[in-house]
């Protein structure tokens, strides 16, 4: 059983493929996970959402729990400090998103879910000597699962 869910920006993208009108249950699990302080975010996340989201409801959806998507804690930014320094890492931060002022979440996902003992969810998939979340989430020893594992944890099937 997992207690809390640190969700990335690319699995609320796929769960916006689960409109509210068609998987209602979903959404109703989803919203008892934020009402319980089980599914949480960052900052970060929500920016990116706000930037750049191909989905109305999500970005609606965001808006309405805005209180979930948390600014780092002195020691979440310890962790992100020690994540990103080491030259692997580094990469989680694109050069391009930097120049161009864009938020960036991934060290902040990881590095709250280190904190608080999460289990990122993320749609990114483990590469040997990759610079992902799932290679920073294993180094760690930090749980993290896709949006797949996510609904069958929380016993959702269709």
């Amino acid at each position: 059983m997992v207690a809390l869910y640190i969700v990335d920006t690319n699995s609320f993208y796929t769960l916006g493929h689960y409109y509210p009108s068609r998987f209602p249950t979903i959404w109703r699990k989803v919203d008892d996970l934020v009402r319980e302080g089980k599914l949480r975010s960052v900052k970060e996340v929500r920016r990116e959402i706000e930037s750049n989201c191909p989905f109305d409801h999500i970005t609606e959806w965001v808006r309405t729990n805005r209180k979930i998507f948390k600014a780092p804690s002195i020691e979440e930014m310890t962790v992100v400090s020690d994540i990103l320094s080491k030259k692997q890492y580094r990469r989680l931060v694109k050069r391009s998103n930097i120049l161009r002022g864009l938020p960036v979440a991934d060290p902040f996902i990881i590095a709250a879910a280190k904190v608080y003992h999460g289990c990122v969810v993320t749609q990114e998939i483990y590469k040997p000597d990759g610079a992902r979340i799932p290679n920073a989430c294993d180094e760690l020893r930090i749980q993290c699962i896709n949006v797949e594992q996510f609904l069958e944890y929380e016993g959702l099937v269709y």
